[in-house]
């Protein structure tokens, strides 16, 4: 509801364990932002520690917004 990243999916950090074999079928790298990068931080070292190799905490939205608007 805060903001988000034009063309992304929105998965909550307690549904990540549950949607592992969905993340696993998404072009890698997966870059992970929450609102401050602490959730998306947990996110990517849970998904790192269960085999999903080029995951990325992104940091903030706002971060990932800024670097994605200058390609």
């Amino acid at each position: 509801m805060g903001g988000h990243v034009a063309n992304s999916i929105n998965i909550p950090l307690n549904e990540i364990p549950d949607r592992i074999d969905e993340l696993r079928r998404f072009s890698a790298p997966l870059i992970l932002c929450c609102a401050s990068g602490n959730r998306s931080g947990q996110a990517a070292y849970f998904l790192q520690q269960h085999g999903l190799e080029q995951v990325y905490n992104g940091g903030g939205w706002m971060q990932v917004n800024a670097a994605t608007s200058r390609q």
